[in-house]
């Protein structure tokens, strides 16, 4: 049915001009919505991704069992110095995570990033965003317009599509936390907080109008203009009771430093903040690490075991020790230096692709340079995965194209198990970021033939 529901939407599109009439309405609208990263536009092909509804729930059943490892982990890591240790922490981090947020949840809105390929094992969680996801309102965005372009009238003749909305998830995270933090539910001034040149700002565009359709106070502001006084913060002159946390931990704490305003009204309790400092340990790439590690088995229930077997690719810290891999005790750095075809080495704490280095895209001198690298600054070790692919229409130069592009699967989350919507990222490159060759945001729809 999946293979057969991309082939009919793609003849919808030789359907008289409705190929040309698509691409000139989704050009329009992401002009006139913002939907670009920095100047790039967000979506370059006339196609959502489609999943049936049994592909959704077994994602959602996955993300459950493996969301409530994480957090049986990091509870117990609050409260184990050396388990703490295995995530990699600053020492300054390890300060701010003790800093009580006034609510129970780490990561009240939060992201996993997966690839899904056939079978009931290929689905693998590459990495956790527990810190700042994105791309919740622009999946919204980029859905009305799929959902208003030609073809879609035409491929809804067949089969039944529906959105699945993902930004009201993040507003309701945040308001209840919000009502944790104040005992009582009232409705905050909020303050969407990041700096102001960041190439994700036309999204906090969005999230203000989706504040603001509920009758709540949004604005968007920049750390820079912050300032802590009489047991408030303000930014930009204006009172704040709930800071969106756009912004990254490392680079709030690096540019503004520990006492600046937004850190200590933070710490003081005179602000809510999601998500909170506390959500950095399992922000580090270190937590898939240490969630599959042998040595932390013990913290976890049986279905919690298999699904962290079956979804979490083998992950470890770089560091001199022996492992298990598989039914075998192996020497890690020896092993990483053998297995060259089949891993890739990931810094700590980086987004966006920096760092990363895919073994089989490099020569045995480079992958021998990058162990020592990750030997001496903190670094993961993955296990290859199967990248999928599938073909996307785009309108190039006057006409229909029928490429192959690689897509990942990105699931957001809300208090860490529970599944509201996909980001799925296309591109030509394996790294699968906005930026990488070919690269688009598309929006996952929920589709079923009629």
């Amino acid at each position: 049915m999946f293979a057969s529901a991309i082939a009919r939407y793609h003849d919808a599109l030789t359907v008289g001009d409705t190929a040309a009439a698509s691409a000139e309405l989704l050009d329009r609208l992401l002009r006139s919505e913002g939907l670009f990263f920095g100047d790039r536009p967000l979506c370059g092909v006339l196609r959502p991704r489609l999943l049936t509804t049994g592909e959704y729930r077994h994602i959602a059943r996955a993300c459950a069992l493996v969301g409530s490892a994480f957090e049986s982990v990091r509870r117990a890591a609050m409260h184990d110095a050396a388990l703490r240790a295995q995530f990699g922490l600053t020492a300054w981090e390890e300060q701010l995570i003790h800093a009580d947020p006034g609510f129970a949840v780490a990561s009240p809105t939060s992201r996993l990033d997966a690839f899904f390929a056939s079978g009931d094992d290929g689905l693998k969680f590459t990495e956790y965003n527990a810190e700042t996801p994105a791309g919740a309102a622009y999946n919204d965005a980029l859905s009305r317009v799929m959902m208003a372009m030609p073809v879609m009238h035409e491929f809804s003749r067949t089969h039944a599509v529906l959105p699945i909305p993902a930004a009201p998830s993040v507003v309701h995270a945040l308001l209840d936390a919000y009502h944790h933090f104040r005992g009582v539910r009232d409705r905050p001034v909020i303050c969407i907080l990041d700096w102001n040149d960041v190439p994700t700002r036309s999204e906090f565009v969005l999230f203000q109008r989706e504040f603001t359709s509920l009758g709540i106070d949004a604005f968007i502001g920049d750390p820079r203009d912050a300032d802590y006084r009489d047991g408030r913060l303000y930014v930009g002159g204006r009172a704040v009771d709930l800071i969106y946390k756009r912004v990254l931990i490392d680079e709030l704490v690096t540019r503004e430093g520990l006492e600046s305003p937004v850190v200590r009204a933070v710490r003081d309790r005179a602000v809510c903040m999601v998500n909170p400092f506390r959500c950095k340990l399992l922000h580090k790439k270190a937590s898939l690490a240490v969630v599959s590690d042998e040595r932390q088995a013990h913290l976890l229930t049986d279905a919690q075991r298999v699904a962290v077997a079956a979804h979490v690719p083998w992950t470890r810290l770089v560091e001199e020790r022996s492992t298990s891999y598989g039914e075998d005790d192996v020497d890690l750095i020896s092993f990483i230096a053998s297995r060259k075809d089949s891993l890739v080495l990931k810094p700590n704490d980086e987004y966006g692709g920096k760092g990363i280095v895919l073994g089989w895209t490099v020569d045995d001198a480079t992958w021998q340079s990058s162990i020592r690298t990750a030997l001496g600054e903190p670094f993961i070790v993955q296990e290859r995965v199967v990248i999928p692919s599938e073909p996307w229409p785009s309108f190039e130069n006057g006409s229909l194209h029928i490429g192959d592009r690689m897509l990942d699967t990105a699931p957001f989350l809300v208090d860490g198990v529970v599944m509201t919507g996909c980001l799925t990222r296309i591109a030509t490159d394996p790294l699968l970021n906005v930026t990488a060759g070919g690269g688009s945001n598309v929006p996952t729809f929920l589709v079923e033939e009629r």
